[in-house]
């Protein structure tokens, strides 16, 4: 019997990945198995009638050329919604994809968001701009950090690495999740997902982490702003469709929240026009979150890593419930 073969297929969509750099790290490092990479634009079919792995995103049509497929490796954290049609859902193959590889940076750049606003820095950003010197602080809101809770909204790998970072600074942390029993996150309390809605009136932060589902999608709206604190502060993290963005500007707009941080937007780029983009009580980054100098060489490492678990016959990392998408 012949090695075991996988097939790496690159996606015009995530040209900015390294497809072709992952295919030889992973035949270097795992020589029992047949790495076959398939030049974007080439028909990856032929490739898949023996394929037993796979790195990339797949069809329904690619999927049924695949009769003995039995990884899947995902080549980003969270993928459209359409990575998961209902044929791969009911297929036995296994899903795994590299949502661990970006958990300090995306914590990392929530406690950005959290301490400029905690210093004003949006106010004094733009009297920079405008190079203006107002030394009065009685309408910037500077708050002590140590007398505020922040609620994280989704505990997994994300809220594991965010929770000690604004403990650090006397930050009472509170998590909500769809599985609290098995949250690792270091928080204060955890609390099941139907509990949100009475913990959003507590929390002076609220970092939303969840990845784009059927579930969470829209799951921050009118609604869910109106319960929280008008002082507060909403941060998005995780996904864009997961958040009513026009619903977030009436928020702001009617001083139902103090601030909102985004990483992430229901619509990619957020258009110039949006009114988001003049608040100043906003501030917005273009979903460059996970990016750090590491990133690659991690990502990089969870492949081959998995590639050797394969071959090996050993418990994959970062397994996805294909059915709860994440």
């Amino acid at each position: 019997m012949g090695r075991p073969t996988m097939v790496v297929i690159p996606d015009a969509a995530l040209f900015a990945l390294p497809f072709s750099t992952w295919a030889d790290a992973v035949a270097h490092a795992v020589p029992e198995l047949d790495v076959r990479y398939v030049p974007l634009g080439d028909d990856p079919a032929p490739h898949l009638t023996d394929a037993d792995a796979a790195l990339g995103m797949l069809t329904p049509e690619l999927l049924a050329a695949a009769p003995r497929l039995r990884w899947l490796q995902c080549p980003i954290a969270a993928p459209p919604p359409a990575f998961f049609f209902p044929a791969l859902v009911e297929h036995p193959v296994v899903v795994t994809n590299l949502r661990g590889v970006y958990r300090d940076n995306v914590a990392d750049h929530v406690m950005a968001f959290v301490l400029a606003f905690a210093r004003g820095l949006p106010r004094y950003g733009a009297q920079q701009a405008a190079r203006q010197w107002h030394r009065d602080v009685a309408d910037v809101p500077i708050c002590d950090l140590g007398a505020t809770a922040m609620l994280i909204v989704g505990c997994g790998e994300v809220g594991a690495a965010l929770a000690p970072r604004a403990r650090a600074f006397g930050i009472r942390v509170v998590g909500v999740d769809s599985f609290p029993e098995r949250v690792s996150a270091a928080v204060d309390e955890c609390h099941p997902i139907h509990a949100l809605d009475s913990l959003l009136p507590l929390a002076d932060w609220v970092v939303l982490t969840v990845p784009h589902t059927p579930v969470t999608e829209g799951m921050f709206d009118s609604a869910r702003f109106a319960r929280m604190k008008a002082s507060a502060c909403f941060v998005n993290i995780g996904r864009g469709e997961t958040v009513r963005l026009d619903d977030l500007n009436a928020a702001l707009a009617g001083g139902v929240l103090a601030g909102a941080a985004i990483d992430v937007s229901e619509l990619e780029p957020l258009p110039e026009s949006h009114p988001l983009w003049d608040r100043p009580n906003v501030m917005i980054t273009p979903h460059v979150a996970s990016f750090g100098r590491e990133t690659d060489s991690a990502r990089e490492a969870v492949i081959v890593e998995n590639a050797q678990r394969f071959v090996r016959g050993e418990a994959l990392r970062y397994v996805v419930d294909k059915v709860l998408r994440y």
